[in-house]
């Protein structure tokens, strides 16, 4: 079996970067977030080099007080976070039906397979049109900070989407530099809502049932 080339995505993010007039004004970005603990780092870094809008789209977050928790966090992060360029918010509401829709038949898939993966292509679909829609010249999302998230996919369902809509995708893995560590670090200072789920009911539910099967012992 042919074994797939491992991409560098941060080196190719680098080489954008590197390839960037700073005489010229910032490139526009569209910035998909999934919570401020993981805008935090990206926009700290980002911010150097473009005009950032992010764009909160999260239907699949649960429940709705948690859907608004994280928009409150994520604007205060905005508001407090020193930037070298400006960057905005846009929300445009809560329809949790669309995620269901998307992952209809997936239910039962353990976290971070298929299910994770026909989410992502929701959010990043939505991404990808509104970056059409502001005119923007590139679009990614925060979601590859996390360990837990497959950075692979989200570039390769991005690249795909680029050739289908206008915008280039911007390749992202931010977890390298020591990304996700400094977004610990930067909730810390700015006082952050951490969840300790990804957001879906399903995850919550796995979160809890992990839990609940840990031994007092191991707590």
């Amino acid at each position: 079996m042919e074994q797939k080339v491992k991409i560098n995505y941060q080196r190719k993010l680098d080489d954008i970067i590197r390839g960037l007039d700073p005489a010229s004004p910032p490139p526009k970005l569209l910035l998909h977030s999934c919570c401020a603990p993981c805008s935090s780092y990206v926009l700290e870094y980002l911010s150097q080099y473009f005009s950032i809008t992010v764009f909160y789209y999260n239907p699949n977050i649960y429940p709705p007080e948690e859907y608004d928790h994280r928009v409150k966090e994520l604007e205060r992060l905005i508001t407090e976070l020193p930037v070298k360029n400006p960057v905005t918010l846009v929300e445009r509401g809560y329809d949790p039906e669309e995620f269901y829709d998307a992952v209809k038949g997936l239910e039962n898939i353990p976290e971070g397979g298929e299910r994770c993966f026909a989410c992502y292509r929701l959010r990043l679909e939505r991404t990808a049109q509104l970056a059409e829609e502001l005119g923007a010249d590139y679009f990614t999302t925060t979601l590859s900070i996390s360990p837990y998230k497959n950075a692979a996919k989200l570039n390769e369902i991005s690249e795909e989407l680029a050739q289908i809509y206008p915008t280039a995708a911007l390749p992202a893995d931010f977890k390298k530099k020591n990304g996700y560590k400094r977004s610990v670090e930067l909730s810390e200072i700015y006082g952050l809502y951490r969840q300790d789920y990804c957001g879906c009911v399903f995850s919550k539910r796995e979160r809890e049932e992990s839990i609940k099967n840990v031994t007092p012992d191991e707590h």
